[in-house]
């Protein structure tokens, strides 16, 4: 078969939750980001194994994607919108039981005038200046929303994952004047935030990037293996070239392996050259350029060219690979495409 596979150790990710969970203390809830289909990885599969895990808190970002990952939940999973309520939304939210954080005045008169009966979040903005009410719109808007109850109110940090960060210690004292004594359920911290310590815990952590074995989680457990066949293999003579632009040139008889997979599955064009491909333990050089459906890499070191390379695995993760190309783990992990065929390991326990 041509089509790559993309292996999803849901046991890490369960592993991952706890880990960051155990972070804060009891009276902390810890919940889990699932937006983006998971970062890439199937919030179908990987939601319902958090939940199992102990997990009642899931983050997306927009109403629809709520409402496909609802089915998957119990009753008591609460599922919070991060782009709070917008114009359209009103019966994703009524339906699915979405929580919308809400970000603005206008957000919460849309909410009342609609569905003034289901539960809503708010969301302030503490200088990330991004999303969020600031100080003045809360302040004249809390008193109406309080008055209905608010399930949470939440900010994010900016520089968390630079724990040294002034901008943290600016931000935790900026939620705290705009939240203390008000007797609300609050959050403020991601992966980073947690790894900030209790003061920025509260009473919801918010873990996204650690879970799926990304930094700044720097003990998480690999999650993500994805294994590219091999289709064709050649043999290149002294000074012929590989792939586009001719932007490889053999040194050596070299034995190249093309394989099954591209820009068009999100890996990006600028690892041409400057990442390799392992078999097993052993690195496999990528040559010549990355195009729309086919890697080239160099197994000539190789006693016998598998049937496939993994572009991530143990040796290689999300972390490596983003660094090599310029980005994060993130886009590493979201931009994985749809052409993989995503298979799952179950949670041992």
């Amino acid at each position: 078969m041509a089509q790559a596979n993309l292996h999803i150790d849901l046991d890490a990710v369960v592993s991952n939750w706890r880990a960051l969970d155990a972070q804060s203390g009891a009276a902390t809830r810890t919940a889990a980001v699932v937006k983006a289909d998971s970062y890439g990885l199937g919030a179908g599969r990987v939601a319902p194994a958090l939940y199992q895990a102990g997990a009642r808190d899931f983050f997306v970002a927009l109403a629809e994607e709520g409402a496909r990952l609802r089915p998957h939940l119990g009753e008591d999973a609460r599922i919070f919108i991060l782009g709070g309520h917008m114009a359209g939304d009103a019966g994703f939210l009524r339906d699915a039981r979405l929580i919308p954080m809400l970000n603005s005045a206008e957000q919460a008169q849309r909410h009342l005038q609609a569905i003034p009966e289901s539960p809503v979040g708010v969301q302030l903005d503490t200088g990330m200046n991004r999303l969020g009410m600031e100080a003045a719109e809360w302040q004249a808007t809390a008193p109406q929303l309080m008055e209905r109850g608010i399930e949470l109110v939440m900010s994010h940090l900016a520089c968390s994952d630079e724990p040294e960060h002034e901008m943290n210690a600016k931000q935790l004292a900026e939620f705290k004047r705009m939240t203390d004594g008000m007797g609300l359920s609050r959050s403020l911290s991601a992966t980073g935030g947690i790894l900030l310590g209790p003061d920025y815990h509260f009473d919801v952590t918010r873990p996204g990037i650690g879970l799926y074995g990304g930094r700044p989680f720097e003990e998480a457990r690999h999650v993500a293996t994805l294994s590219l066949p091999v289709i064709q293999t050649r043999v290149v003579q002294p000074g012929e070239t590989v792939g586009y632009g001719n932007t490889w040139t053999a040194e050596r008889e070299t034995k190249i392996a093309t394989l099954s997979a591209g820009y068009a599955d999100g890996i990006h064009r600028v690892l041409s050259n400057i990442t390799a491909l392992y078999a097993g333990d052993t690195a496999c050089p990528l040559r010549g350029r990355v195009s729309m459906d086919l890697l080239t890499v160099d197994v000539t070191d190789l006693d016998t060219v598998p049937d496939t390379l993994d572009l991530l695995s143990a040796h290689q993760g999300v972390d490596t690979l983003a660094d090599l190309a310029g980005t994060i783990g993130y886009e590493i992990l979201t931009s994985l495409g749809p052409r993989y065929a995503r298979n799952y390991a179950e949670p041992t326990a």
